[in-house]
């Protein structure tokens, strides 16, 4: 018997016990510690930008999902200028119901912070964790109108002036430090729509009934906001927070080695 067949029978031999001492077979003792993610992309990007933090998640036997909002990304095709907020929110909380998700960790990045905060209020009950990656955090009635950066305030109006349905992205270099990724990201960015910008969000706190709730900080990328949202999280007792002054904001695609780590520690 070779010694690597050796050592994984040895291996599963471990494994089984150490389950039949906790009532378990190996395989149920697999699925305890498997885990559900449902991640929302931010303005311009789509399902694609979590690839590598999903890469690492699903290599550990976990449950990922990763939609593309309408309009963004790989349904760009579906961008008009009827879209609302409300349109997006419903992506997520229709994926969480028909494929009847639950012990969720939520995981919003930077704009998508706006639909997951709205989806939390129809499916507040199927989240156990979430996770704000240098995302908005907002509160009833506002609207991403009044938080948006400079440079996407100005596409947005370039791009109603042209009467387009969608405001151009900007360099990969203003959402990433990896250089390397500069060219891959730039071949995905879509317009982000413009009429979702207008509508305020409608909550009633569901998203604090959150039982475990994680803000993480990238400073490099300025956005008031976000200091807004840690300093606030910060003064909350039932929220954990996190601070990386080494990345851009695009963290999954900068470190997403650390992020997946972190988000399975505190999920």
């Amino acid at each position: 018997m070779s010694k690597v067949l050796a050592t994984r029978r040895a291996a599963l031999a471990a494994l089984a016990a150490a389950s039949a001492a906790a009532g378990m077979t190996p395989a149920r003792a697999q699925t305890a510690a498997r885990k559900t993610f449902l991640f929302v992309h931010g303005a311009y990007h789509g399902g694609w930008c979590w690839q590598r933090v999903v890469a690492i998640l699903e290599r550990q036997g976990h449950k990922v999902y990763a939609p593309s909002l309408t309009g963004n990304g790989d349904r760009v095709h579906l961008l008009s200028k009827d879209l609302t907020l409300d349109t997006q929110i419903a992506d997520i909380v229709n994926l969480a119901k028909w494929e009847d998700m639950k012990n969720i960790c939520l995981v919003a990045h930077s704009f998508g912070g706006w639909q997951a905060s709205g989806a939390l209020e129809q499916i507040a009950d199927r989240v156990d964790s979430l996770v704000l990656v240098d995302a908005f955090k907002p509160k009833d009635g506002e609207k991403p109108l009044d938080y948006i950066s400079d440079f996407s305030r100005k596409a947005l109006e370039e791009a109603m002036a042209r009467g387009e349905a969608g405001r151009k992205p900007a360099a990969a270099s203003v959402f990433s430090n990896d250089e390397k990724s500069y060219a891959w990201i730039e071949s995905k960015l879509t317009p982000q729509p413009n009429n979702i910008t207008f509508q305020p969000v409608k909550l009633t706190g569901k998203l604090e009934t959150v039982a475990k709730k994680t803000y993480i900080r990238a400073p490099k990328y300025a956005q008031p906001a976000f200091d807004r949202a840690l300093a606030e999280c910060r003064a909350n007792a039932s929220w954990q927070t996190f601070v990386n002054e080494t990345t851009g904001h695009d963290i999954m695609i900068d470190q997403p080695e650390w992020l997946a780590d972190l988000i399975l520690k505190v999920s």
